[in-house]
């Protein structure tokens, strides 16, 4: 769950017609905050680190949203292609990142005034 750390803030860039944040525990609308502040420990698996955007994270332009790789696409991000380790790793992915089950990033986003 990722929180904000003590000190200056953090700073991420989202994608212009990213979804804005959802409330704490309202469903996930892949605004994908929480995976461009750090990886979850799934990302931490996949990214190699434990700090930063995760590596999973993946922009759909026909969705106009964000989506975790290892639950849309896990072949594009391991590079493994057999269809059951896909479906595996897909449905691992979905019940490690607690999909569905609502937004536990307690992170505050704020707009930059344009100019900045």
């Amino acid at each position: 769950m990722p929180t904000q750390p003590p000190g200056p803030p953090t700073v991420v860039w989202l994608h212009p017609e990213a979804p804005p944040k959802p409330a704490e525990g309202a469903p996930c609308n892949g605004c994908g905050l929480c995976c461009l502040v750090e990886p979850c420990p799934l990302g931490v698996l996949v990214s190699r680190r434990r700090r930063g955007a995760c590596a999973a994270l993946r922009w759909s332009n026909a969705d106009q949203r964000y989506w975790c790789g290892m639950v849309a696409d896990p072949a594009a991000v391991t590079g493994m292609t057999h269809p059951w380790a896909v479906r595996a790793m897909s449905a691992l992915a979905r019940r490690w990142i607690a999909s569905g089950i609502g937004c536990d990033a307690r992170l505050d986003a704020q707009v930059l005034p344009p100019g900045q």
